[in-house]
């Protein structure tokens, strides 16, 4: 079944469809899902991390909208602040940390979609890191070990 991309708007502060996910922790807001293309925002308080993954089938985007964010970007530290576009093409491993003391807000983008919007479905409410880990894995993101995040 093909979904195409709705218009309409998302305001700021909530999610596409009324939705949004608590996942480890973190709070997300889907902005906008279709086939071609998944965006999410994420609110990160500082220490709050995506551990270092690779999405194998989509290439990824990171707006940040304010505060800084540490990457991990294929093995190498860099930091993107407000106003900055990450890049992350498909097959690149990369993480992202709130290593400062400021909460961070991002604009990510995914394409395409593939089963993004079901993982995050999946995710949220879930406490046990191991259990994301595996289910990330049935849906094309694939962590690497904790030493990746050195």
């Amino acid at each position: 079944m093909t979904q195409d991309l709705e218009k309409g708007i998302t305001r700021t502060g909530t999610g596409y469809a009324d939705k949004t996910w608590n996942i480890l922790g973190q709070t997300y807001y889907p902005k906008a899902c279709c086939d071609t293309t998944f965006a999410f925002e994420t609110n990160s308080e500082p220490g709050q991390f995506v551990p270092v993954h690779v999405h194998p089938t989509q290439d990824e985007f990171i707006l940040v909208q304010e505060g800084v964010l540490d990457l991990k970007l294929d093995g190498q530290w860099v930091k993107a602040e407000a106003g900055d576009l990450v890049r992350m093409p498909r097959g690149i491993p990369h993480g992202y940390f709130n290593k400062s003391d400021k909460p961070a807000r991002a604009l990510f983008w995914v394409s395409p979609a593939r089963q993004l919007e079901e993982l995050f479905n999946n995710l949220h409410n879930l406490e046990d890191p191991e259990e994301v880990v595996k289910i990330s894995a049935r849906h094309e993101v694939d962590f690497l070990p904790p030493e990746a995040n050195d």
